[in-house]
């Protein structure tokens, strides 16, 4: 999942781009909207939007009938899964599986893995995590007598020091869960490595790519995990939450479903009638990244062997906007270090703006991240602040008694004047 930088970059067209976002064009009292809020959730394309009114209008019906809307139906279904299985580069569309929320299906899934394990087993939980890939563990191990184990990161670093994870894996280590890119410090975990090391200790692996996945391109072929969950609305889509699981685990749990519910994979682990309109989106969603990869990027990357073309072009897509997101976060990152009190909360070296995502949190010394927050949204410039459901970094970074950070999320529909503009506005608050 690290990101390589590419050698050659054609220039953006971000006019072309933003013009796929037709919210980034509404203004407020003649100020435009500033949209740095995106690792809360990203604005969506009209295609995204279209599609989901097309599914709304013309093939709102439950699926499995023999009538013509119910099968426009069912086609949404299996584009949207086809679509999540180039976007992942999943094995098989029927390894895909959707839900309402990352949590939702985190909480779902974590009940049928906890009838594989014992009294005293031991799962290990990052410090870098947002609590939907914390909680539901916690909660399994309370009801089954688990035993949980922390991985901490470095906070000088804000990175994990593998040696550490070695340590804790033994002989009743049974799943490891850990974030591809914190939502918070912004790091870019190296899950390559974490789930190599879970597979040499027989250990299932549990990724969360929720923050990940908008930025670099996922590959669970490559990473190698068992498990591996994102959310459309964080990578420009609707509210929609997928798991991908290894059909040779998921064939090794029971799923918890009412009894006319199908057996078979991957319709036994979702609960009750989807959101065919939510599907409709993800899949445009996917497709959007396939047209930036196609019509954008420039020089054919060659494909994989197996690898379809919508996966080509969503991976050629995926790599040339994050070269432009490595350019607005060093920007970012280095515009906050130079405004005296403040604290930038993650990694900050130029050479390393690949090792982490555009998502930056700050403190200052003097003036409380709500009051920046606050300050910044008078100025049509949306940030948040607070925790994030990080909690164990806010803990672990000691920030939980002074309000958090304030956390500055672009994507690459933003544009250097964006950044500009917030940093004048806070050497301006600030002063």
């Amino acid at each position: 999942m690290l990101p390589v930088k590419t050698p050659t970059q054609v220039p953006i067209d971000l006019d072309e781009i933003r013009d796929q976002f037709p919210s980034l064009a509404a203004t407020d009292e003649g100020h435009p909207r500033i949209h740095f809020d995106n690792p809360a959730g990203t604005q969506v394309t009209t295609r995204v939007v279209d599609r989901m009114s097309n599914c709304l209008l013309h093939g709102n019906a439950n699926i499995g009938g023999q009538f013509k809307t119910s099968q426009l139906a069912g086609a949404i279904v299996d584009d949207a899964r086809s679509a999540m299985a180039d976007f992942v580069n999943a094995p098989s569309s029927d390894e895909i599986i959707f839900g309402q929320n990352m949590t939702t299906i985190t909480l779902h899934l974590s009940r049928s893995i906890g009838r594989h394990l014992n009294a005293g087993d031991e799962i290990i939980l990052s410090q870098m995590d947002h609590d939907a890939n914390i909680e539901p563990w916690v909660l399994l191990a309370r009801d089954l007598d688990l035993k949980i184990r922390w991985l901490p990161f470095d906070i000088e670093t804000y990175e994990f020091d593998l040696g550490k994870l070695e340590e804790l894996i033994g002989s009743k280590t049974r799943l490891i869960c850990v974030g591809g890119a914190s939502n918070l410090t912004g790091t870019i975990n190296d899950v390559e490595s974490i789930c190599s090391m879970a597979r040499d200790a027989g250990v299932w692996s549990f990724i969360d790519a929720v923050q990940s996945a908008p930025h670099v391109t996922t590959d669970v072929q490559h990473i190698g995990c068992d498990f591996l969950v994102c959310s459309a609305y964080k990578f420009f889509g609707p509210h929609q939450g997928i798991l991908w699981g290894r059909r040779a685990v998921l064939e090794q749990l029971d799923p918890y479903k009412v009894r006319p519910a199908p057996a078979e994979l991957p319709w036994c682990f979702e609960t009750g009638t989807q959101s065919h309109e939510g599907l409709a989106g993800t899949g445009a969603a996917v497709d959007y990244f396939a047209w930036v990869g196609e019509t954008l990027a420039g020089e054919a990357i060659a494909a994989a062997d197996g690898e379809s073309a919508r996966r080509r072009h969503v991976r050629a897509g995926l790599d040339f906007l994050f070269v432009h997101e490595m350019v607005l976060a060093a920007k970012l990152v280095d515009g906050l270090q130079s405004i005296a009190g403040i604290k930038v909360q993650g990694i900050t070296a130029d050479e390393a703006m690949h090792r982490r995502v555009p998502t930056v949190a700050f403190t200052h010394d003097r003036v409380a991240p709500a009051t920046i927050d606050k300050a910044l949204a008078e100025r049509n410039i949306f940030v948040w602040s607070g925790d994030f459901y990080a909690i164990e970094v806010i803990k672990a970074l000691g920030l939980q008694d002074s309000g958090g950070v304030v956390r500055v999320g672009p994507v690459h529909y933003n544009s250097v004047d964006e950044i500009d503009s917030l940093l004048n506005a806070l050497e301006d608050i600030l002063s």
